[in-house]
């Protein structure tokens, strides 16, 4: 029988550690979330690589130095409501609503998004739900939120997912130009979202957040 306990031990070791990850709250939430049970079943065996796990239809879980890179930078607060945009199968809203008051996932494809909310619930994960509806839409009705993370790659954030960022909220997310991708962290004050850059990724970019082509005649 595979020690899956020994492999998330490992995977906090050697990918989330030396990738400079060192707040107790991270590193206490990815060793408790059993990782494998938040992947497809024919990707149990892989769910502790250090690579983004395939979940169909150009989706994928980002890969575990990505994820606690992000909550690194966003230093959520376990008075803050969290809105995880493309959460999948739940593992990332599992690993952030260890450290928040609450998550909201989002998740547009229906089956994952009932096992999201199945997984969720095996993990103890009680202050946590998935909301099924288009990705590009987030979850306004349960907004605004003090921080969102998006999983998976963007060419451009929607407004109507800036527009969920409370004032002062920041946001996560991995923009893709071409095969190239880089985390930028945003910071919303007065309205407005300026970003930063954090570090380097890559992940395919999500359903409506594509930029916007403009064609001339």
């Amino acid at each position: 029988m595979t020690d899956f306990a020994e492999r998330r031990r490992m995977m906090v070791d050697t990918q989330v550690r030396p990738s400079d990850v060192t707040k107790y709250p991270i590193i206490e939430a990815m060793l408790a979330v059993p990782r494998e049970s938040f992947v497809p079943d024919a990707q149990r065996e892989a769910a502790y690589a250090d690579q983004n796990i395939d979940l169909g239809d150009s989706r994928v879980l980002l890969e575990p130095r990505t994820l606690a890179k992000v909550l690194d930078a966003l230093d959520i607060q376990n008075d803050e409501l969290v809105l995880d945009v493309a959460c999948g199968l739940g593992y990332s809203t599992a690993v952030a609503a260890r450290v928040a008051q609450m998550v909201i996932g989002v998740e547009q494809d229906e089956d994952m998004g009932r096992d999201a909310q199945d997984q969720l619930a095996e993990a103890g994960a009680d202050n946590a739900i998935v909301h099924v509806g288009a990705l590009a839409e987030g979850a306004a009705e349960h907004g605004p939120y003090d921080v969102i993370m998006i999983q998976g790659g963007v060419e451009d954030v929607p407004s109507a997912v800036l527009e969920q960022l409370r004032d002062g909220g920041r946001i996560a997310a991995v923009f893709m130009t071409g095969a190239l991708g880089e985390v930028k962290i945003g910071h919303k004050t007065g309205g407005q979202v300026s970003w930063r850059f954090a570090f380097n990724a890559g992940a395919p970019v999500l359903p409506g957040f594509e930029k916007v082509r403009e064609f001339a005649l």
